[in-house]
């Protein structure tokens, strides 16, 4: 007599594999409110790219839909949408910041040596090599200094967190004053950084310097137009503090 063959046993738990997506969506989603209820704005960034992660793993959306987050969740969205409007101690009013720069900055801005961006950070301000210091050296030109200036009216006295960063584009240097781009793109931050304490009053708590060499591209550095992008010092607004410390000259 034949033996009658088993049936296979049938698999009850592929809901889990579903289910367990919905929880993970349901996360994320949770996840979102509760980072546009925050003003915080390196933990909303931190927040949009855990959520940017955990959606790749599951095929969700590529890159592209986590860079719109963060750049509509900057400083200044979450600021201005408080009662009342920014409040002391929560981050700059990016918004009204950005104005007060481009009245103050107009010319510049339409010559292409300054530029300016807003980030998951803050305010970028961008000066470009053309304007502000001769090719392969990091002191600032006469026109670079007047415009350092008018900068410093805005930005000083406010409570301002600002990082100077220098960077450079890929072309190799080596002269008697720097060896390679690291030392130009240090030296070119810290003369700005100098000039902002020394001359504009800003407090040496407030202010820090960096050098990226060409490690921080922000064009192709393939084409002549964008190694000069590339070639600047950026004024990056970090933060604000609940209590202007800024030093004045002559106190």
């Amino acid at each position: 007599m034949s033996r009658r063959k088993k049936s296979g046993h049938a698999n009850h738990e592929r809901w889990l594999v579903s289910y367990a997506d919905f929880i993970t969506l349901l996360f994320a989603f949770f996840v979102v409110l509760y980072a546009s209820s925050q003003v915080d704005n390196k933990k909303v960034a931190r927040f949009a790219a855990a959520i940017h992660g955990a959606f790749e793993e599951l095929g969700v959306f590529t890159g592209s839909g986590v860079i719109l987050a963060q750049e509509q969740l900057t400083t200044a969205n979450l600021t201005e949408n408080l009662p009342g409007g920014p409040r002391e101690g929560f981050g700059p009013d990016i918004t009204k910041l950005k104005q007060d720069l481009e009245e103050a900055l107009g010319e510049q801005i339409k010559k292409h040596e300054i530029e300016m961006r807003v980030t998951p950070e803050g305010l970028v301000v961008s000066l470009r090599e053309v304007g502000f210091f001769n090719s392969g050296e990091a002191v600032l030109l006469t026109d670079g200094q007047s415009t350092l200036t008018r900068i410093a009216r805005v930005l000083n006295d406010k409570g301002f967190q600002i990082r100077v960063e220098g960077h450079t584009d890929n072309l190799p240097i080596h002269t008697s004053q720097f060896k390679s781009n690291w030392e130009l793109s240090t030296a070119r931050a810290t003369e700005v950084v100098s000039l902002m304490i020394e001359q504009h009053g800003f407090s040496p708590q407030l202010v820090s310097a960096a050098g990226y060499s060409e490690y921080r591209p922000i064009a192709s550095n393939d084409t002549e137009d964008g190694r000069k992008t590339n070639r600047r010092v950026d004024l990056v607004v970090v933060a604000r503090t609940t209590s202007s410390v800024a030093v004045h000259p002559g106190q």
